[in-house]
């Protein structure tokens, strides 16, 4: 009696797994609904939009970029994660609403638990930039500056709890200085500023001051990734200009909501990476600051886990009050 139990069990295991293969192998059947937790025309929108172009042509079906920003991209991220686990509802998801704001803000969803990572996708690290007038060339010049003006300077970001205003927290602490938040509704509004001097220093994505850097409106002192942006190789990272082992590198990526079956991440991991690897979308990602990435569905997962770690503990340390 056993062995038939179990022999009736393994049957039934078979034909789920075979079921789940065969939902792969068809997919997608119907267009794909692809959110990005944040504004139109921002960095995660547009890698979105490249990535939706290239699989509606690879898979056979419509990638729909779906626009739903708000509270620091978690309105969009808790939108996905109450979705159907069934991959037609996909989320190009961004270090903020998934490391930075569950320390910020009460947000309902658990980035560890409620999602099915994918892959990575790309990278976007910021530059510390400053306006001409400023009489510093070089992160070491701004660090000494600084210190002899205690609380004097102000820098600009896009807003509280942004990459950028990490990126500068994580900075000031590192350096041992004191400088003033000027936080903006957007990148935009920052850099205007930043470029008539109404603030003296701004931390601001590569593509927002790649043309004032190049026109030489502003200076950009270094880059927040460990290793040099291909869009500016001759500009020295933070940790070479004097803060060693600095980094920020932002990151945007591909998550399903948990209990997606495995076979549709491993399809969907599987055409992202081919994407990705491509020389045609590194081209296009370096003419918008952006480094292309990908990764397995366990390194994705990894990620997330260290970086709730280490940014907790810049937010804590930084005193940025929660809301």
């Amino acid at each position: 009696m056993t062995a038939i139990i179990r022999f009736d069990y393994i049957c039934i295991l078979l034909g789920v797994l075979t079921t789940f293969d065969v939902a792969a192998q068809n997919y997608p059947l119907k267009p794909v609904r692809f959110v990005a937790p944040y504004p139109a025309g921002g960095v995660n929108d547009i890698v979105a939009r490249m990535l939706g172009q290239r699989l509606s042509s690879a898979m056979g079906q419509q990638w729909l970029i779906e626009n739903r920003p708000g509270r620091g991209g978690s309105i969009g991220t808790d939108f996905v994660v109450k979705s159907a686990p069934d991959g037609y509802t996909l989320l190009h998801g961004g270090m903020g609403s998934l490391t930075l704001a569950p320390f910020l803000s009460k947000v309902p969803y658990d980035a560890l638990k409620d999602f099915a990572p994918i892959t990575l996708t790309a990278r976007a690290p910021n530059v510390v930039a400053v306006h001409s007038s400023l009489p510093v060339k070089s992160v070491k010049e701004l660090i000494a500056f600084a210190k002899t003006r205690p609380g004097a300077l102000s820098y600009a970001t896009s807003g509280v709890g942004s990459t950028p205003h990490l990126t500068a927290a994580l900075f000031t602490s590192m350096a041992g200085i004191r400088m003033v938040h000027i936080p903006y509704k957007g990148g935009a509004q920052a850099t205007t500023d930043l470029l008539a001097g109404q603030v003296p220093i701004g931390f601001a994505p590569i593509a927002s001051v790649l043309p004032h850097v190049a026109s030489g409106r502003l200076r950009g002192l270094a880059v927040s990734s460990l290793q040099r942006s291909p869009s500016l190789p001759n500009m020295p990272t933070v940790s070479e200009a004097g803060l060693a082992g600095f980094e920020m590198n932002p990151w945007f990526g591909v998550l399903a909501p948990a209990g997606t079956p495995a076979g549709l991440i491993a399809k969907l991991n599987s055409e992202l990476v081919r994407i990705l690897r491509g020389p045609d979308i590194i081209a296009q990602f370096a003419e918008q600051g952006v480094e292309s990435a990908h990764s397995t569905p366990g390194e994705f997962a990894a990620l997330i886990r260290s970086d709730l770690q280490k940014w907790g503990k810049v937010i804590e340390e930084a005193g940025i009050p929660r809301e």
